[in-house]
């Protein structure tokens, strides 16, 4: 058997300093480079012991055969993981790790943030003011949401949804939720009511969507959906692009058929479809929900523990598979 220092981890892209030193103390590190390409990554991972990911990197077949039979794990510096083929690995026996409850607090405060902006049309506001269109103050112009009073539907009441729930109640808003089951703790603590999505879309001011990407919510948000929230509401996404229908949402805020819009995912990242860069009341921020230094640095660590554990002999902090 290899000793530790000889295991070889393949860093697909990048991997800040935090885990990037704690690895390379102990291992072989490669890495691919931010740019690094899909043919890049094939060449590099063959003879892996451990393969340390990205939600930009797919992780199938392809690329697991190309790393051969020493591949011990599959560690994703997220806390999504549709870009990884589960059953493929659990074929191969690999473990797979995310990097889970490190991120809440700064994405939580993202969806905040989106949320704050969409409601106040501020993104339409500056750009109007930057570019020479302002006239003056106007009663009439740039009305939004209030946050205290609204009602504000969360999709998915995982870690992140709670901790979005509680900054928006902070704030003076009625919190429901959706969620596959009753999440009793919080509910209690939040006096958050759970409905059936189509009866939460028509009784929200504000839809901020923290649930999972899969088969069951692709496209969850298409146009019924988006005529159910209706022209008085917004629509959040700092979950995974895939949840919105990017062309039916486009369609909406341009028809006036939906109040306002924040993302920070997207289905086909980096490409964002023209019509939802030309789409009005819509904030577009480029995947930063847990680009704060310390949820990243806290992230990166986690990659490197969960590495180390499973090359080292020991379990994972925090497995998927």
């Amino acid at each position: 058997m290899q000793d530790a220092s000889h295991k070889l981890v393949i860093v697909a892209r990048t991997l800040l300093p935090a885990g990037l030193e704690a690895l390379e103390d102990r291992f072989e590190v490669r890495e691919g480079g931010i740019d690094g390409t899909r043919e890049q990554l094939l060449g590099l991972v063959p003879e892996a012991n451990a393969l340390i990911s990205d939600p930009t990197v797919k992780v199938d077949d392809e690329l697991l055969d190309a790393a051969g039979d020493a591949l011990m794990i599959v560690a994703n510096f997220a806390v999504g993981h549709d870009n990884i083929d589960l059953e493929a690995c659990r074929r191969r026996e690999i473990v797979v790790t995310n990097t889970p409850n490190v991120l809440i607090q700064a994405t939580a405060e993202l969806a905040l943030g989106l949320t704050l902006a969409a409601a106040r049309q501020m993104s339409d506001a500056e750009r109007e003011l930057r570019e020479g269109r302002w006239r003056g103050w106007d009663p009439g112009a740039y009305l939004g949401i209030e946050l205290s009073g609204a009602t504000v539907g969360v999709v998915g009441m995982g870690g992140i949804g709670r901790r979005y729930s509680r900054l928006v109640k902070s704030l003076g808003a009625q919190v429901v939720y959706a969620s596959p089951r009753p999440k009793l703790e919080a509910e209690r603590a939040l006096d958050a009511h759970r409905l059936e999505l189509p009866d939460l879309l028509a009784a929200s001011d504000v839809v901020s969507l923290h649930a999972p990407a899969n088969d069951e919510t692709h496209h969850l948000i298409g146009r019924p959906e988006l005529d159910r929230i209706g022209p008085g509401a917004i629509l959040i996404n700092t979950s995974r692009g895939p949840l919105v229908d990017e062309a039916e949402l486009a369609a909406a805020l341009t028809d006036g058929r939906l109040g306002g819009a924040g993302l920070d995912v997207y289905e086909h990242e980096p490409e964002i479809p023209q019509a939802l860069l030309d789409a009005p009341r819509c904030v577009l921020l480029p995947h930063i929900g847990s680009a704060t230094s310390l949820s990243r640095d806290a992230m990166a660590l986690l990659v490197a523990d969960n590495v180390a554990a499973v090359l080292e002999g020991r379990e994972p902090r925090t497995p998927i598979a």
